[in-house]
């Protein structure tokens, strides 16, 4: 994933930071124990979300205990004990990382020589979750097969990305996947698809890379196309937002589970709204009014 999901810190209980964080530090001991030390350099807190909804829907209760570790040698904090659960996520996390590497070699981006850091990390993957790196590369040649071919559809280029996620959320939960556990994992992977291509808008047509979104809109800056399509663009994140909400409410979590209702009912429509109309003056002039009305 990509770094887009975060929580309303605001409104964030402290023992749900808590919680947040100890799964965090505990997911990057997993990936250590899964993949090698190496591939804890790609952590994410999307992961960590992720840990945190599996986690609560399967019932497996996370052991939480005070310990060092590399990066804070000298002060214990509280750090989720890895467990099988946690440590087929930080599979996931590593091949995850080690795909999005490669597509940015693909795409001519610098960053794609770290592709090398996280190669061993992923054959431990592949080797002990073999169905997580074909689901993962599966669904990357798919959305590469649409970027050659200059895809102009919106729904057809967020597909693989919900696709994928809906695949490893069925296969993470097993027995516990269901109908409305795929539809939220669906959701979410279209939105981290969507929200990502709108970030990267700028600079993709900077670098002339492949957007879907300048596909659909044809202007230069992020701002005039957000501008544009505003109207659609609303409506499909909307759509989005009402299927994680409809989707929650029929899931059954067996412990407290306010840290994702804050992440993905505040949390995502927050930074949804943030890339949106950042920097984008006269929008975000019409997103206050609207918000104040």
């Amino acid at each position: 994933m990509f770094g887009y999901i975060s929580p309303d810190a605001p409104y964030l209980f402290k023992k749900d930071e808590i919680l947040y964080k100890s799964l965090y530090c505990g997911l990057c001991k997993s990936i250590g124990k899964g993949c090698g030390q190496r591939a804890r350099s790609a952590l994410t807190y999307d992961m960590a979300f992720v840990s945190a909804l599996v986690h609560n829907i399967k019932g497996a209760d996370v052991k939480i205990e005070r310990a060092r570790c590399a990066l804070h040698l000298i002060k214990k904090r509280p750090i989720a004990r890895p467990d099988d659960l946690s440590v087929s996520v930080g599979c996931v996390n590593t091949a995850l990382a080690y795909f999005k590497l490669c597509d940015d070699k693909a795409d001519g981006d610098a960053r794609g020589v770290l592709r090398h850091m996280y190669k061993k990390g992923y054959k431990r993957a592949l080797k002990s979750h073999p169905a997580i790196a074909e689901m993962i590369g599966e669904q990357t040649k798919a959305l590469a097969e649409l970027e050659k071919n200059n895809c102009a559809i919106i729904d057809e280029a967020c597909e693989p990305t919900a696709v994928m996620m809906k695949q490893l959320s069925d296969y993470l939960l097993g027995e516990y996947a269901n109908e409305y556990t795929g539809k939220l994992f669906y959701a979410l992977g279209k939105w981290v698809y969507l929200i990502d291509a709108l970030d990267d808008y700028d600079k993709d047509v900077k670098k002339k890379r492949f957007n879907v979104l300048y596909n659909v809109y044809g202007e230069k800056t992020r701002c005039a196309a957000v501008e544009k399509g505003k109207n659609e663009l609303e409506f499909i994140f909307d759509c989005m937002f009402a299927d994680m909400r409809q989707s929650l409410g029929n899931i059954k979590f067996h412990f407290n589970h306010d840290l994702t209702d804050n992440i993905i009912l505040r949390g995502i429509p927050l930074k949804t709204r943030a890339i949106f109309y950042g920097n984008c003056k006269h929008l975000k002039g019409a997103d206050d009014e609207q918000k104040k009305s």
